[in-house]
């Protein structure tokens, strides 16, 4: 959520870099700072009335010690006609709070200036390939037809247990899938980061405060009865892990990994661009998260992206990063850089990551805060990544490694697989 503070010291800053979220804030904002007006304007009000009420009290306590009881009861009169004003302004500033909170968190994070514009993903700006390893020729059978060949995938019993998008992973299939969960959380640790392993569920305060709710309200799992939301990402529990904290600034940059199974609803998702394993109810993903001060949360970022770029260097996988366009950045981010891998069955990129910096964004709903070396509050930036989502990795790991004799196990992964071959 954008600081009220921010959009009404920089309000024209703050419609002109919305633009390249393709979102018009002309009429919003101005709302914004209208009903802050209101606020401001009602608050001082009543804090006016409620001083003069308190000083009317005292002076009544005075007349009753000095015998004057007549004067005291017609001056209860007033206080008591400022008593039902003061009630009414507090109705008041209730409801211009909350028309101008529901307001402000339907306003997108502003993009960064080195965000390029553009409405989809085919404006979006390649900062780096490095396809060295994509084959120059030969037929590569897709993913799927890997999965039935070698039966390591169950599709249709996941659908019959629970429904379409839910597979059930068998035999070496799973155990590539515990393998790689193991290689990404090493790595990770090896990195620096501290694993936590997170709930899978999260109450709304939590969904809200790193920006699904209201945002992605229906595009995640609700149960009803007791308000819970399964998780789209470990992000979410991860970085609510801090939320209400005031953190020491020796403890600064928190640096946390986490393994989570994810679940998204995917409403109205079909085709061929969801075929298999390109798009699922439910995966495992590893998680990065950081929290850093903001002087050093673009070096923070880049760190990141480097080090995704590795995971899937180590992996022997053709990958390709790209900078988001302001029309196909998420509502929270601030700058966000894809990652994708070339599907050698599909001949197509396919994105497994999304590296993010959030700035104060998903802080100031959080009031993720410290103090700094002046002792004053401040509020922290937050970043995350994936390192790795499995899905897509495993489609096109499947796919590029497939030989005659099955599908070979790069050298980094025999040590977690146990097996040099799936066949």
């Amino acid at each position: 959520m954008l600081q009220l503070s921010f959009i009404r010291e920089k309000t024209s800053e703050v419609i002109e870099r919305l633009k390249l979220k393709n979102f018009d804030g002309v009429q919003s904002i101005s709302d914004i700072l209208r009903l802050d007006d209101i606020r401001r304007e009602t608050k001082k009000a009543q804090d006016d009335m409620q001083a003069q009420s308190n000083i009317l009290a005292k002076e009544i306590g005075i007349m009753f010690k000095q015998g004057k009881a007549h004067e005291a009861d017609a001056m209860k009169k007033t206080t008591a006609g400022l008593k039902l004003t003061i009630k009414e302004l507090d109705e008041k500033l209730v409801q211009v709070s909350k028309e101008l909170d529901e307001l402000l968190v339907r306003i997108p994070n502003l993009p960064h200036i080195s965000v390029p514009p553009g409405r989809t993903a085919e404006d979006n700006e390649i900062v780096l390939k490095e396809d060295a390893l994509i084959p120059a020729q030969g037929e590569y059978l897709p993913h799927w037809d890997l999965i039935t060949k070698y039966d390591i995938i169950d599709f249709a019993t996941g659908t019959k247990i629970t429904g379409s998008g839910f597979p059930v992973y068998k035999g070496k299939g799973a155990r590539l899938q515990r393998a790689l969960v193991n290689f990404f959380l090493d790595q990770a640790l090896a990195a620096g980061y501290f694993e936590v392993q997170p709930p899978y569920m999260v109450n709304a305060a939590s969904a809200f405060a790193t920006g699904q709710l209201p945002d992605k309200d229906g595009q995640m799992y609700h149960d009803v009865t007791d308000d819970l939301y399964l998780i789209p990402t470990a992000e979410v529990p991860v970085t609510n892990i801090y939320r209400d904290t005031i953190l020491k600034l020796q403890d600064i940059p928190v640096k946390n990994v986490a393994y989570s199974a994810c679940f998204r609803r995917e409403a109205g998702s079909w085709g061929k661009e969801v075929r298999g394993l390109n798009r699922l109810h439910q995966f495992d993903k590893v998680e990065i998260v950081q929290i850093t001060l903001p002087e050093k949360s673009y070096q923070a970022l880049e760190e990141m992206r480097e080090y995704v770029a590795s995971l899937l260097r180590k992996l022997e996988l053709p990958f390709r990063i790209v900078k988001l366009c302001g029309g196909d950045m998420s509502f929270t981010s601030a700058l966000t850089y894809d990652f994708e891998v070339w599907s050698a069955g599909q001949k197509r990129w396919l994105e497994v990551s999304s590296v993010s910096n959030f700035e104060a964004f998903q802080s100031n709903r959080l009031k993720l805060r410290y103090k700094d070396e002046t002792g004053k509050m401040q509020l922290a930036h937050t970043l995350n990544g994936s390192a790795l989502a499995l899905p897509r990795i495993v489609a096109a790991f499947l796919e590029i490694n497939q030989t005659p004799n099955g599908i070979r196990i790069p050298d980094i992964l025999k040590p977690y697989c146990g097996f040099t071959m799936i066949n």
